[in-house]
């Protein structure tokens, strides 16, 4: 399959935000034990309507993220290069040093993040929602405060050289309930400069975390502290023409997927290829016994380099003359599977490879749908991805 190539002029593209809602479910205690029955009395504190101080594309994330099981976990629900989003109550109990419970604390914990393509920089909006309490008597939840504080790492060996993210002027925000309740909601953003022009040699890639901590306390009760309550991974990066617009900024956990139909009839022919190589590799050629083809349970990564691409061609086509003989001619290319654009490719030297006389058309356009999963995903030179046919 020619993948690889420029695609369409004119095409314009709006990558949509990433959404990143993240939270887990604690619980504060000083020591081992429970506390017994205590007299105390329900406070409810429950913010305005949570979808009040967004956008209708980020209520519709955030319904998307309730009906998600990943979304109950610390790096949350990735949806997309530009989406992710994490939500989930928290309940907490407050103990004293004497390891007595002083009350319990539920609130909703979302963060949302948006990744953009075309700029290196990412946005989280962070709220804390629907906020209740449980006081014994004598206890006062108004002296209760509940602290943020975001950080940020770099990964250096992931990085090009002399790596930079800028933070936010405030990174921290502690309040007590009735504060969060006036205000569920605050804003950062993060960016990583550049030098401003396209450089072959260096595609200033800064590789880092962003990671959210949390602190409960109250005069009375013994601090909890969770270090990394939720986490986001991004990259920033200036490739350029490859990666569809110059520079961008992508939560690198997605998980990313060319997706085909046999019953699109523009590339019927290259999907049915692509679903016998990884359902009945033994059936295609090469044909040895044992075969295995990558791309469905195992990711693809793919190749930037034109010279390995072509390199990946040509063997392709000899395999193909070999098995079928002179096409030329004719109406039918040589497809491959794994692409030639992909580090699995024919030259690999595992023979992990199947290659089928497809029609042209059908051929060239499946070679444009990679270059489009390249493009809106901002895959770059050895990034991972699988292939999905539909039946």
């Amino acid at each position: 399959m020619p993948d690889g190539r420029p695609s369409l002029p004119g095409r314009a593209r709006r990558r949509r935000t990433a959404t990143m809602v993240l939270s887990t479910v604690l619980m504060l205690a000083a020591g081992l034990g429970t506390a017994g029955p205590v007299n105390a009395e329900t406070i409810p504190q429950t913010g305005p309507n949570a979808t009040a101080a967004v956008g209708q594309e980020e209520k519709d994330l955030r319904t998307e993220c309730a009906a998600h099981p990943e979304a109950n976990t610390r790096k949350g629900w990735v949806k997309s290069r530009f989406e992710t989003c994490v939500h989930q109550p928290v309940y907490l109990k407050l103990m004293d040093k004497e390891r007595r419970l002083r009350g319990e604390l539920w609130f909703d914990l979302w963060i949302l993040g948006f990744s953009y393509d075309g700029s290196r920089r990412v946005d989280y909006t962070s709220s804390i929602e629907n906020i209740r309490t449980k006081a014994v008597a004598g206890e006062n939840p108004a002296t209760w405060k509940i602290e943020q504080n975001f950080s940020h790492t770099i990964n250096a060996s992931a990085s090009g050289p002399n790596p930079q993210m800028t933070k936010p002027a405030v990174t921290t925000r502690s309040e007590n309930i009735a504060q969060w309740t006036a205000k569920p909601f605050w804003q950062l953003n993060y960016t990583s400069p550049d030098t401003g022009k396209l450089d072959p040699a260096n595609a200033q890639i800064v590789t880092g975390m962003v990671s959210l901590d949390m602190r409960v306390s109250s005069p009375t009760a013994v601090p909890w502290t969770d270090p990394v309550m939720a986490y986001s991974s991004v990259r920033f990066d200036y490739t350029g023409r490859a990666a569809g617009k110059y520079k961008g900024t992508v939560f690198t956990e997605a998980r990313v997927e060319l997706v085909m139909s046999l019953k699109d009839p523009s590339v019927d022919q290259s999907a049915r290829h692509i679903l016998d190589a990884q359902q009945l590799p033994e059936r295609t050629f090469p044909s040895w016994a044992g075969k295995t083809v990558p791309g469905s349970t195992e990711p693809l990564h793919r190749r930037i380099n034109k010279t390995k691409q072509d390199e990946n061609r040509d063997k392709s086509i000899r395999e193909c003359r070999e098995v079928w003989g002179d096409y030329s001619g004719t109406p039918l290319e040589c497809d491959e599977y794994p692409f030639a654009s992909t580090y699995e490719g024919s030259t690999k030297g595992d023979n992990r490879f199947s290659v089928r006389l497809i029609d042209g058309g059908d051929n060239g356009r499946g070679g444009l749908l990679i270059q489009k999963v390249y493009e809106e995903n901002r895959i770059l030179d050895g990034d991972p991805f699988y292939v999905k046919i539909n039946p």
